[in-house]
């Protein structure tokens, strides 16, 4: 694996190692021993997918509080997404700032999201299949988000025009009323 930090502290971008043969290839998708190196969480809680009928599908931005909050890398095991952490650590030097990258089943890329930083994804094809490796578990009454297109956070999403979204990431109120 390969880490290259981005611009908001603990936000990574995983590249993963593919060994191919003629057979198709092989990848390590989690190492306890490197991401501690790296000094990110390095236990495994959960795993997760997410299946996107449709380009545009838009899922975010969530976080669990404390004392449930979860560290995730996420990867694309099928189509491709625009992937995006936010950071939502008050006294961060990037408090409110976002990263995004695209993930894709074919560039091997991941997104590692740290503790206290939000998550959201917008599809780029059909059919897209989204997979979480995730170090806490999942508590509902922790779950919360904050507004996709909030202006306060200024994300760039590239099919803005076209998201589809659920009712309840549509209904998050302003981060500065929240």
């Amino acid at each position: 694996m390969k880490f290259v930090p981005t611009k908001i502290e603990g936000v990574w971008i995983v590249t993963m190692d593919h060994r191919r043969d003629e057979r198709g290839w092989f990848v390590r998708t989690w190492c306890a021993e490197e991401f501690r190196a790296h000094g990110l969480e390095s236990g495994l809680s959960q795993c997760s997918s997410s299946f996107n009928l449709h380009r545009g599908t838009l899922r975010g931005m969530h976080f669990q509080t404390a004392p449930f909050e979860e560290a995730k890398i996420v990867r694309c095991t099928r189509g491709s997404a625009h992937d995006v952490a936010l950071d939502l650590r008050e006294g961060s030097p990037t408090f409110l700032q976002s990263v995004s990258v695209e993930i894709s089943e074919t560039n091997g890329m991941g997104l590692y999201i740290p503790k206290g930083c939000a998550h959201g994804f917008q599809t780029l094809e059909d059919k897209t299949e989204i997979f979480y490796s995730i170090t806490e578990p999942y508590q509902p009454d922790a779950g919360r988000g904050v507004r996709w297109n909030d202006p306060m956070f200024s994300i760039v999403w590239p099919l803005a025009d076209h998201a589809i979204l659920s009712e309840r990431d549509a209904s998050y109120p302003d981060f500065a009323s929240s």
